[in-house]
């Protein structure tokens, strides 16, 4: 079988975030599926069949993590649409049955892909207890997301606290259903950004994840609504960094970025 390593949100190698994919004929069994995404040991390995003609998606998606499969992922659905399109699998836009629904992903004309999905709500939460020592930073605000993503947004005091985070990743394994994302207004705006994040998801064997696609469907809303626009640019990252531009469709969001392969090998399995 033919694997790729895709970097997303990034137009240059060894920068955004990196995801295995694997074009297949079908699923093979899930035992299989999480085996090879251990062995990848990204933060996820997407695997995709094609569907029949007709339907309301042209082909089936699921993510794993290296030790869990997730109900969403944005970089390895990029990565997955970015391998289509550069093969000649797929032309214009791309539909994906996913377990979080239906998700589009079109090529634009300057190589960027913009993936359509699901807006997650915000509900203004209390700090769980150890969520301001387990981050080492001041919290400002902290919201839920929804069910598919499971995660926590937690605004902190500008974009250096963000930059700066040593967090300790076993404390924030206890404190919410998936992972944290931790955010702060862009502190110099003329560098592209409107916003800058990290997210942090030990729960499912993922430490820091460098450039999240799911976290800018909650990071989207929370930050259009501060900033009066519903067209952002979201800086992320700590060690590896990306780009990921936003705009907010109805109940929908669209996410755009860019994608470039840095393996193509085989896998022996």
């Amino acid at each position: 079988m033919r694997i790729r390593i895709v970097d997303a949100f990034t137009d240059r190698p060894f920068s955004g975030n990196p995801a295995g994919v694997l074009l297949l004929d079908s699923f093979p069994d899930d035992h299989w599926l999480q085996k090879v995404a251990a062995e990848v040991n990204l933060s996820e390995t997407a695997f995709a069949h094609p569907l029949p003609a007709g339907g309301e998606a042209d082909w089936a998606l699921r993510w794993f993590t290296p030790s869990t499969e997730v109900d969403m992922c944005g970089h390895a659905t990029l990565a997955t649409a970015h391998v289509l399109h550069t093969t000649g699998l797929a032309t214009g836009t791309v539909r994906f049955a996913a377990r979080c629904g239906i998700l589009g992903a079109t090529a634009e004309d300057d190589s960027t892909i913009t993936m359509d999905f699901p807006t997650s709500s915000l509900t203004p939460v209390t700090a769980p207890d150890g969520l301001a020592e387990a981050l080492g930073a001041e919290v400002v605000s902290v919201h839920g997301t929804a069910a598919h993503i499971g995660d926590l947004v937690v605004e902190l005091r500008d974009e250096a606290a963000v930059r700066s985070l040593d967090p300790d990743f076993a404390a924030l394994t206890h404190l919410s259903e998936r992972g944290v994302i931790t955010t702060a207004a862009a502190e110099r705006p003329e560098r592209g950004y409107d916003f800058a994040s990290r997210c942090f998801f030990p729960r499912v064997g993922i430490d820091e994840d460098p450039v999240t696609g799911s976290a800018h469907t909650a990071l989207a809303p929370f930050w259009s609504a501060r900033l009066g626009r519903d067209e952002l640019t979201g800086f992320q990252g700590g060690a590896r960094t990306g780009i990921v531009r936003t705009r907010l469709n109805g109940d929908r969001t669209l996410l755009t970025g860019h994608a470039v392969t840095v393996i193509d090998g085989e896998l022996h399995a």
